[in-house]
């Protein structure tokens, strides 16, 4: 555990990712199995304690320190682990069990034991060594490295390419006992079944239409449309068969529908959608069907579910992730005709002869036409894990804008602790004003210590960590598209919103009415 502290410390005042990847090869090579398995693991977020849970920290804090001074202190920091690092009151000696073994333990107790031997934990660790603590176990690090640079770190660790690393990643048990025996040239390369396990997945960049237009022509590159879904991975071999979203989380259980109908072997891309007949309806509908373990019968009538592919890794048993985009395209289309399938269907190519034809059929696309824009792909390009690039672009569709006043207002996290990030927005019904969304992105630093200084100086009312603010400040937001919403006092709800500007310029009278979503024709 101390190791694996003073690893954390030292990414976290590390700015360039040339020098953490430095400390992470390091750490690799001075610390044993299987410590720097589970050292990886929490850096790449895979680890997950039923009970050791952000809202059981805070219970075991209030048993050590007054409440209140606990509640000053984490306003004030920002950051739950920090704040009980720094605040907790006693220090006694004791041996700090190695991370291996800690984990051991997590896994093995039950929470009224569990809680005893945390308390013991926080007693005889450091400031640093109780931050990393609770860093591991809530999860999100926050120390500057992606599962990306993590797994750089390994293929320059065992001298091999990140690709192959990625391509098994997923088929692999934490602490990766069979992946350091092949990196350390102890054995040969780990044989993962791709066709039972999650398989990472190919990703697109924005478009920059000055810089990346010039290169779009109708020889060289497919389009076809942005799908307004989530993006999946079906993974079939005959009578298992899995749904992935796309960070590899299974999500069968949430559309058994799917489950029930699909057959054949392979590994297939495309977009989860709900509607029937295979016309997708709106993303809010898609929500309802989201993060189920158990879905009912109404919502499996109302909102059935089918996913439109777009693209295969696996044509039965055969990678063919190295074939060219528009070879894979003839073997996945080719897989539907043999394995009937009613819940699956392909994804039809925009035809365009230029740039300048597919503009305007992109200005024809609408928040109620379940797109979300164009998907551009090149048509030689084989499927590579990540987001490589130059190859694959998404080019959505322009956003819409409402003119918000800040109602409350809270401090970020991270970087952002000490400011007042995250925006509780409204618009106007009749002479109240009604939460419409949250947003806390879509500004730059400077943007974000003006709106804080404004925040702090017109502070109305407080209520823990939020801020209530005179109704005064506009807001310009962006969003993507708005569908009706009962969760919402305003009954709508936005898609992605964000701060597009400040207008110091406006009154709050100025601001949008619900009126503004009045010709909205999918609503």
């Amino acid at each position: 555990m101390k190791n694996f502290a003073m690893l954390l410390d030292k990414l976290i005042y590390t700015n360039s990712n040339k020098s953490k990847i430095k400390l992470l090869v390091s750490y690799m090579q001075n610390v044993s199995d299987p410590d720097r398995g589970y050292a990886i693991a929490a850096i790449c977020n895979e680890l997950n304690f039923q009970f050791l849970k952000p809202s059981f920290l805070k219970e075991l804090i209030m048993e050590r320190v007054d409440q209140n001074l606990f509640k000053m202190s984490y306003d004030y920091v920002g950051d739950l682990g920090e704040t009980i690092s720094l605040i907790w009151p006693k220090k006694i000696n004791g041996t700090v069990p190695k991370l291996s073994k800690l984990i051991e333990n997590f896994d093995s107790m039950q929470k009224e034991e569990l809680k005893k031997y945390f308390l013991y934990l926080l007693d005889i660790l450091s400031p640093t060594e109780r931050w990393a603590l609770i860093k591991l176990v809530t999860g999100g690090l926050r120390v500057g490295v992606s599962s990306k640079l993590a797994k750089t770190s390994l293929a320059e660790y065992g001298n091999v390419d990140r690709d192959e690393i990625e391509k098994i990643w997923h088929g692999l048990n934490i602490p990766y006992l069979n992946l350091w025996q092949w990196l350390d040239g102890k054995k040969t390369k780990p044989k993962i079944e791709h066709n039972k396990t999650f398989n990472p997945m190919m990703l697109a960049h924005p478009i920059d239409e000055d810089k990346d237009m010039k290169k779009i022509n109708s020889e060289n590159y497919f389009a076809e449309w942005k799908w307004d879904g989530i993006r999946v991975q079906i993974v079939i071999d005959h009578q298992e068969k899995r749904i992935f979203s796309r960070n590899g989380e299974n999500i069968s259980n949430a559309f058994p529908e799917i489950i029930e109908d699909i057959n054949g072997t392979g590994v297939l891309d495309g977009e989860l959608l709900v509607g029937k007949n295979f016309v997708p309806t709106s993303f809010s509908d898609l929500q309802k069907r989201l993060n189920r373990k158990k879905v009912s019968k109404k919502l499996l009538d109302e909102n059935p579910a089918f996913v439109r592919v777009y693209d295969m890794l696996f044509y039965n048993k055969t990678d063919i992730r190295n074939y060219p985009l528009h070879k894979r395209r003839k073997k996945l289309i080719e897989w539907i005709k043999e394995n009937k399938n009613k819940r699956l269907d392909v994804s039809q190519l925009v035809k365009f002869k230029d740039v300048s034809e597919l503009k305007k059929i992109k200005e024809k696309v609408s928040s109620f036409d379940g797109y979300e824009g164009l998907m551009l792909k090149e048509k030689n390009s084989i499927y590579v894990a990540g987001r490589p690039k130059g190859i694959w672009f998404k080019w959505k569709r322009n956003p819409l804008f409402i003119d918000t006043v800040m109602m409350y207002a809270q401090r970020g996290h991270g970087k952002r602790s000490s400011f007042y990030s995250d925006y509780t927005l409204g618009i106007w019904k009749d002479d109240l004003l009604v939460p419409i969304g949250k947003a806390y992105s879509g500004f730059s630093n400077e943007i974000l210590k003006k709106i804080d200084d404004w925040v702090r100086g017109n502070t109305i009312k407080r209520y823990g960590p939020v801020r209530e603010v005179k109704k005064e400040l506009v807001i310009e937001l962006a969003f993507d598209s708005v569908n009706k919403s009962l969760r919402h006092k305003s009954g709508f709800a936005l898609r992605f919103p964000r701060v597009h500007r400040v207008r110091w310029d406006k009154k709050a009278n100025e601001a949008d009415s619900i009126d503004f979503f009045s010709n909205f024709k999918n609503l």
